[in-house]
């Protein structure tokens, strides 16, 4: 069984070709990569691309990951598995579409070659937000709490974020907590720049980027009125945000205030090792 580690922003994963069965020890190998979650590309029973599993490092699955979404489509290209630029898999929250917009010279397994991905993934829909006073919550694959803070890189996170992770109103899973600030007037193309900081249940500490944790930050930023990125004639409406080590963009139409249809997530993953 070959054993691969990928970063998508920054969130690390040990990635597994499960395709011919495999069973693992979720809990000692992202212990000894030292990795955020840990995935297995199956087989899909409906006959799509292929099937993805997620694990967290506690072993706790049932969740979709954003980042590994992206990192796992970029393995199933390295793979060469399906035409080299769509893909379509079984996700543990439904099926999701993808498509490979950028890609190292030779991406193929053969070659030996390594190098970074740009992904383009489709999220689920999102319908309901809760609005608490002290933030809003949402599930965008997997449960998150938005908070905006006046400067993401002055909090203590744990400090801050354990007592929204284990609070009752989110009981028994918990949540996932994201701290987000805006900086008005910064953004390239229109609108703040959104930093974003995030502590992940099932890692029980903060990681570089969270790709749903991202997504919700988006479709909150715009629930709350907060200027986007751009809008185009259409009505997609994209966000750009800034995690500890890249920056990534999540695009979607609004069908009404609360409610969020083909979300896109875009952005980087990169394999490690091999």
């Amino acid at each position: 069984m070959e054993l691969y580690k990928w970063s998508g922003a920054g969130n690390t994963f040990v990635v597994i070709d499960g395709r011919g069965g495999a069973v693992v020890d979720v809990i000692s190998l992202c212990r000894e990569y030292g990795t955020d979650g840990l995935m297995i590309l199956r087989e899909s029973p409906a006959g799509r691309d292929f099937a993805m599993e997620f694990f967290n490092p506690d072993g706790s699955s049932g969740m979709m990951c954003g980042n590994g979404g992206r990192c796992i489509v970029a393995f199933a290209d390295y793979l060469r598995i399906g035409n080299g630029r769509h893909y379509e898999f079984d996700a543990p929250d439904g099926v999701h579409a993808a498509e490979i917009l950028e890609r190292p010279e030779r991406a193929a397994k053969e070659s030996g070659a390594a190098g970074e991905w740009t992904v383009r993934l489709q999220m689920k829909d999102v319908e309901g937000v809760t609005e608490y006073p002290d933030g809003l919550f949402l599930n965008t694959g997997t449960r998150h709490f938005v908070k905006f803070v006046p400067d993401v890189d002055a909090i203590d996170i744990e400090k801050e974020a354990l007592p929204i992770r284990h609070d009752a109103r989110f009981a028994p899973e918990g949540t996932n907590v994201n701290f987000v600030s805006l900086r008005q007037g910064a953004g390239q193309t229109g609108g703040p720049t959104i930093r974003i900081r995030t502590f992940e249940k099932g890692v029980e500490g903060e990681t570089a980027a969270c790709g749903t944790g991202i997504t919700a930050a988006a479709l909150v930023c715009r629930f709350k009125g907060i200027a986007p990125a751009s809008e185009s004639a259409d009505g997609r409406i994209a966000y750009r945000l800034q995690a500890r080590e890249s920056t990534l963009s999540v695009d979607f139409f609004q069908k009404k205030k609360d409610a969020f249809s083909d979300v896109f997530l875009t952005g980087p993953a990169r394999i490690l090792t091999e």
